[in-house]
């Protein structure tokens, strides 16, 4: 029996999915902004880029390409990106090795607060560094595994990340 796939994905996922992204990117900032204010700005523009970096290489090729994929990016990458060519999408090789700059959306912080408890104890960074994991590995997989890629057409045609985690 074929799982029913979103056309356009309904906007409570979409707020769902983007909540925890963004949690864990302001989560990590906070943590960074211990080491001081420099590197919390550029732990956000290094965010932004691989956001960026998403939109422009990976959403142009896909399925939703201007249309409400399970991040809502489908839309936002045809504000700013010419549209490519689907074929290239499933056709993608992805490894643990690509995964390495979004890993380090959580590591940084980690590393930052690993840091910060060694030079000074602190709850509040134990705390968040403790939820910034969840997020990343609890929250991205319920996010995955249960509210997008159960419902998208761009897995039924061919993902790569889909190939990689399964």
């Amino acid at each position: 029996m074929e799982n029913h796939c979103y056309e356009n994905y309904p906007i409570k996922i979409v707020f769902l999915s983007n909540l925890i992204s963004l949690s864990i990117y302001l989560i990590g900032a906070y943590i960074i902004y211990g080491l001081g204010l420099i590197y919390t700005i550029l732990y956000l523009i290094y965010c932004i880029v691989l956001e960026i970096n998403l939109l422009k290489n990976g959403c142009i090729d896909c399925y939703y390409y201007g249309k409400i994929c399970g991040f809502g990016k489908g839309k936002l990458s045809a504000l700013f990106f010419k549209k490519g060519d689907n074929i290239n999408f499933s056709k993608r090789k992805l490894s643990w090795k690509h995964m390495i700059p979004d890993m380090m959306v959580f590591i940084l912080p980690i590393i930052a607060g690993i840091i910060q408890i060694i030079f000074q104890f602190s709850w509040n960074v134990l705390v968040m560094m403790l939820i910034i994991i969840v997020l990343s590995m609890a929250g991205n997989a319920i996010v995955r595994g249960f509210l997008t890629c159960k419902k998208c057409v761009q897995r039924q045609l061919g993902c790569p990340a889909e190939k990689l985690f399964n």
